[in-house]
C-alpha cells in the first residue's frame, strides 16, 4: 500500500488491509487533525481491500466528522462500490459523483 498527497487530498494504491491498516490509519488521521475543509481520499489505484481496510476508511470518515470535516471518496473502484451499496455505506459515505446501483457491472 501507499498513500501521498496532503492534508487535503490523499491518492491510496495498492493493498489496503490488515497488514497495510495500522499505516493507513496513521497517515489518514494525521491528515484529518492537520487540514480544514473536504479530505478527498482518492481510490483509483487501489487494488484491493479487505474488511479492515474499510474500518480504516470509516474510521477516518468518523474522524473528520468530529473535527468538522469531511472525509471524500473518489475514483472509487466497482468492486468497491458493489460493496459499499450492499452494506448501505453509499448512504454514509461522501462519495464524488454518487453511486448507483442500478449503473454498477454485475459480475
Amino acid at each position: 500500500m501507499h498513500i501521498r498527497g496532503d492534508h487535503t487530498e490523499l491518492v491510496v494504491g495498492g493493498r489496503l488491509d490488515v497488514h497495510s491498516a495500522a499505516d493507513a490509519r496513521t497517515v489518514l488521521h494525521s491528515a484529518v487533525d492537520n487540514g480544514h475543509g473536504d479530505l478527498v481520499l482518492d481510490l483509483t489505484s487501489l487494488d484491493s481491500w479487505d474488511a479492515t481496510g474499510l474500518g480504516v476508511i470509516m474510521g477516518a470518515h468518523r474522524r473528520a466528522g468530529r473535527a468538522d470535516r469531511r472525509l471524500v471518496l473518489r475514483g472509487v473502484p466497482p468492486q468497491l462500490q458493489r460493496l459499499l451499496v450492499a452494506t448501505r455505506l453509499n448512504r454514509i459515505l461522501v462519495i464524488e459523483g454518487g453511486i448507483e446501483a442500478e449503473a454498477l457491472p454485475r459480475v
